[in-house]
């Protein structure tokens, strides 16, 4: 079994704490470590060998969105072996990072266990959290007094320090890139008080969306103004907007099959019914499905 660690102030919480699902995953990370470890010799796999952290950073991106697809369609079975692939990908990474003298498997394992422990003072420390918007509140907390250290560090070395979004991607998708952006701000105070100040918002870019010529670069960007902004609406509601827009695509897809499935039935094509037939059939749908 693992060797213990102090994760907790009070010595009574680590008498309760329920140790039967803690793993002990020592030797089989180890096995993983040492087989992309040999993939990569001389004499191992000539595919391996020869990738880069450029060359499949977006095998990353895949992988990644593999898994959440299983999470949200609750594919148990399917998870296990994407989160493995997703796993391979870190380790890749790492060993490729080691072969170029860069950093180490053991060195990524460190500093994420010592960044937890770090930004959950609440649980490894004095803090207190009595829920998860508090938790956030914390993390949000402990994240800028580790940004100010580096700033520190940036100025000292004669070095331009890092802006306060310069740590979100903009690889990211459009909207979970926004959702990151809003927060940091409104972490910093860049805030509304209210939802109902975000809903006025929204009527705000509405309006300046309809003054603006259709098919001119402006009117696009003041409709992007608008999912912005609806975006900070999601952020106070406490919604992730990536997943109830990535929810109700879904749900949308899963209708419109079902539509497909209702014109088959009827002996047409899908493709070939009118605007009215169309409707008509999502109706069916809905009533079906209520």
């Amino acid at each position: 079994m693992a060797e213990w660690k102090n994760t907790g102030s009070g010595s009574l919480a680590s008498l309760v704490r329920d140790t039967s699902t803690l793993s002990d995953a020592r030797e089989a990370f180890q096995g993983l470590v040492e087989t992309i470890w040999r993939l990569r010799q001389p004499d191992g796999c000539p595919w391996d060998r020869k990738q880069t952290h450029a060359s499949i950073a977006k095998n990353m991106i895949e992988e990644a969105y593999e898994a959440v697809d299983c999470i949200e369609s609750n594919d148990v079975s399917h998870l296990r072996e994407e989160l493995g692939d997703v796993l391979m990908q870190v380790v890749l990474h790492a060993q490729i990072a080691a072969d170029a003298g860069e950093f180490t498997m053991a060195d990524v394992a460190r500093d994420i266990d010592q960044k937890l422990i770090r930004r959950h003072p609440h649980v490894f420390g004095d803090a207190a959290a009595q829920d998860a918007e508090e938790v956030l509140a914390i993390w949000d907390n402990v994240k800028l007094a580790e940004k100010e250290a580096k700033d520190k560090e940036s100025v000292q070395a004669g070095e331009r320090p890092e802006g306060l979004l310069d740590g979100v991607p903009t690889s990211l998708p459009a909207l979970m890139q926004a959702q990151k952006v809003s927060r940091k701000a409104a972490a910093v105070g860049f805030e509304w008080e209210t939802v109902q100040d975000v809903w006025d918002k929204v009527d705000e870019e509405r309006e300046e969306f309809r003054k603006e010529a259709p098919g001119t670069a402006e009117r696009e960007m003041e409709f992007g103004d608008v999912l912005f902004a609806l975006v900070n609406v999601a952020r106070k509601e406490g919604i992730d907007a990536e997943s109830a827009l990535r929810a109700s695509t879904a749900k949308f897809r899963s209708r419109w099959q079902a539509m497909e499935g209702l014109a088959r039935q009827h002996g047409v094509a899908i493709e070939g019914l009118s605007t009215k037939e169309l409707n008509d059939l999502w109706d069916e749908v809905k009533r079906q499905r209520a």
